[in-house]
């Protein structure tokens, strides 16, 4: 679309309303039409905005829908959003932009009329508001009196605004000409009720309901012997709820009201909804802090913690429905990115097991790109039903994450691990020999074995190495215990037998028991020395690092939310990457071009002794002396075991092809050239529109019900010890300091 114009149709000053179906659409506020193209910046397009709306100072937000689906509003803050945005069109020739313009002011305060109470409440007909971006409750829903006992929302104690000095808050004083007479008119009763209760708050009485049906309600103020009260009824043939008689006299000035007010957290909830949407971190002592700044409000901390379990509820949706919509979820994802792979598996009882996840985009990219190599990890989801994220993570040419497939089990054990390894290998069948590098704990190795019997499992370095650091600890000191950790990474990152030998017998001058551990924990599996597989010097698992970080950020979502974020994520990135890599000129990736670059250089220096075969003496200076490599170009072999490491041709190599009159570009591994990362990439991950409000068909009347797991218990689960036997802690004698012996059994008296 390049050069293509899309007219935005800018919107503002109407209200979000949900349909039936769950979708949203915008009422009422006017609009302009403003063209963008793929040049246009969006500093100027905000300009134009302002110029065209006549908008003074202040934050504006500017957002939108994804085609197909109108229940998720996408933000637009900096340029490359705006260029997403239009990239996100495809060939439509208008989008609808909706405009706010934010108040950056800080809270005030101002004189009120001094013709109430003097003190003021919230009304005790505490109705949880209803927002237009939330789907409508039901008409009685709304309803929480005092003297009514509602089993699903619980009532907060709140602390009276004193009104005598004239102080009040800003966000009340907003809310004073909420109501303002006869023939005002709502969409809904829930709208009525939402107004009259911040109309309560700002003029400070409290009020009860003395009618409340279907099609009417009659309001009174709660003082006894007050004239106010209010009546609204239904326009017949209409859904309108209009205001028919309204006395706005008020005779309870200087009463106070006695009995306690409250607000419930469902009000709270919908009252702080809009900042949770905008900061996802704000802490529940944030949160009780502004409600007492702004309402006059005192929450605890559990209120407002269950105030803002209520408003993301509200804003992503429920968690318990999340699970029973994985059913049709799975069924979207492998219609809307065919060739993909959504697995769902439940208990007997209908809970959730587990939910495997692969789309036709990773699978085709691994397969056409990708080195034949995994990165196995796991992290916990601190999520309202916990639960345990297993990912599969591969590297694209420029040593770049590349998920694969992920899978949210119910804990992480050894028949998880097989069941996600058993998909894993379905979804990606390859005759190349894989190489995963991983943990050897919680069943992982004995899956892998199982599984993929013929690949080469690398024990994560790290995990090893904590392992050992623990092992040691309580026997020797910090400093004694980073020297062997230290010597440990030194002996696994050594590429011949001889370097390895050395770090280990440092680790044996120390402790020989540290060392017996170091040689009895399957160097084979973990040291370069010994190691069979490919690699590509990669030793710890947690190299999807920025992954974990997108799981994260989404893992208090509902899990349904939660996949569709990390779907997001992968799409995103997929298309950025392959933009970046379209301008790229080189045989190589940037970084291995500067890789091969800086080996050319060191080979200037180096000495090749040519033979009639293809094995080759190459020889150097270095700061112990004269240096000897041998290599052998057929089996592309260098002695120094840097080429076999790393897939690049190293100095030694490169020397050699410089005599012979050789392309260094011929020997190095296709994964890191130019052509493999675009083949990684080449493929997208598409939008699964309504995840969260399938649309009614027949086919979801047979449809399975999946229930939320049975939350684990609290803590970290138990680690299964495995094969590697654990240096033993000696026993030491509190008299003689002695090792071996306790003061029991101490000789020396």
């Amino acid at each position: 679309m390049a050069g293509k114009k899309i007219i935005a149709i800018c919107q503002s000053g109407g209200d979000f309303v949900t349909n039936k179906d769950g979708s949203l659409s915008y009422n009422g506020g006017e609009a302009y039409a403003i063209d963008i193209n793929e040049q246009t910046k969006l500093s100027d397009f905000k300009s134009e905005i302002k110029e065209m709306f006549n908008f003074s100072s202040g934050n504006m937000s500017i957002k939108y829908f994804l085609p197909g689906n109108k229940k998720t509003l996408i933000t637009i803050s900096k340029d490359k959003d705006l260029q997403r945005m239009l990239n996100f069109l495809g060939e439509t020739s208008t989008v609808d932009v909706f405009l706010n313009l934010e108040d950056t002011a800080a809270p005030n305060v101002s004189n009120m009329p001094a013709s109430r109470s003097s003190r003021t409440t919230i009304s005790e007909a505490a109705v949880p508001v209803v927002a237009p971006t939330n789907a409508a409750v039901g008409m009685n829903d709304g309803i929480d009196q005092l003297d009514i006992d509602m089993p699903n929302e619980t009532s907060l104690d709140c602390m009276p605004i004193n009104m005598i000095d004239g102080k009040h808050h800003k966000a009340a004083q907003n809310w004073e000409n909420m109501i303002t007479g006869v023939d005002q008119r709502f969409n809904s009763f829930n709208e009525f009720r939402e107004a009259l209760h911040k109309y309560s708050i700002a003029h400070g009485f409290a009020y009860r309901y003395k009618q409340n049906v279907s099609h009417r309600v009659t309001v009174k103020c709660k003082a006894q012997g007050c004239p106010w009260r209010i009546y609204a009824a239904r326009l017949s043939t209409t859904q309108l709820v209009c205001i028919k008689k309204m006395n706005s006299t008020h005779t309870c000035e200087g009463a106070s009201v006695k009995v306690g007010h409250r607000a419930t957290r469902g009000w709270v909830g919908s009252i702080i909804k809009e900042k949770l949407k905008a900061s996802p971190n704000y802490k529940p002592k944030d949160i009780a802090n502004d409600i007492k700044r702004e309402y006059g409000i005192q929450l605890n901390y559990s209120q407002a913690w269950r105030a803002k379990e209520i408003a993301r509820e509200q804003l992503q949706g429920s968690f318990t429905e999340a699970y029973n919509l994985l059913p049709y979820f799975c069924e979207k994802i492998k219609e809307t990115n065919p060739g993909s792979i959504a697995t769902l598996n439940t208990k007997d009882d209908s809970s959730f097991h587990r939910l495997f996840v692969s789309f036709h985009a990773s699978i085709s990219g691994f397969l056409q790109g990708c080195r034949p190599l995994f990165f196995l990890d796991s992290t916990i989801l601190n999520s309202k039903y916990q639960g345990v994220l297993l990912a599969a993570t591969a590297a694209d040419a420029e040593d770049g994450i590349f998920p694969v497939a992920f899978a949210v089990v119910d804990d992480e054990t050894e028949d998880n691990w097989t069941w996600f390894l058993r998909e894993l290998k379905s979804a990606v069948s390859t005759s190349s020999q894989l190489t995963f590098v991983a943990d050897f704990e919680n069943g992982l190795k004995q899956a892998l074995a199982d599984v993929f019997d013929k690949c080469y499992h690398s024990y994560c370095l790290r995990h090893l190495a904590d392992k050992l650091n623990r092992d040691l600890k309580g026997q020797f000191s910090h400093d004694a215990r980073r020297f062997m950790v230290n010597d440990f990474y030194t002996a696994a990152r050594a590429s011949r037998l001889e370097g390895f030998q050395r770090a280990a017998e440092s680790i044996k001058c120390i402790s020989p028991e540290a060392y017996d551990w170091v040689i009895q924990s399957e160097p084979e599996h973990w040291a370069n020395a010994f190691f069979g597989g490919a690699r590509y010097n990669h030793m710890i698992s947690s190299f999807g690092q920025e992954f974990y970080n997108w799981v994260s950020e989404a893992q208090e979502f509902p899990i349904t939310h939660m996949i569709d974020v990390l779907r997001g994520k992968m799409m995103d990135t997929i298309y950025k990457r392959r933009v970046d890599s379209s301008q790229w000129m080189t045989k190589l990736t940037p970084s291995n071009e500067e890789k091969l670059q800086k080996e050319t250089a060191m080979a200037r220096s180096l000495q090749v002794l040519l033979t009639p075969g293809s094995v080759f003496e190459v020889r150097g200076e270095c700061a112990e002396g004269t240096f000897v490599e041998v290599v052998n170009i057929d089996h592309w072999d260098c002695s120094c075991k840097g080429w076999q490491l790393t897939g690049l041709p190293c100095c030694h190599a490169i020397a050699v092809f410089e005599c012979i009159g050789r392309s260094s570009y011929d020997f190095c591994s296709r994964y890191f050239t130019t052509e493999s990362f675009r083949l990684t990439y080449a493929e997208s991950i598409h939008p699964v529109p309504n995840i969260d409000r399938p649309i009614e068909d027949e086919s979801l009347e047979v449809a399975v019900t999946v229930t939320p797991p049975t939350k684990r218990p609290a803590g970290q689960p138990k680690k299964k010890q495995e094969s590697i036997d654990l240096i033993k802690r000696q026993l030491q004698c509190s008299k003689c300091k002695g090792l071996g012996h306790n003061k029991k059994t101490c000789k020396e008296l």
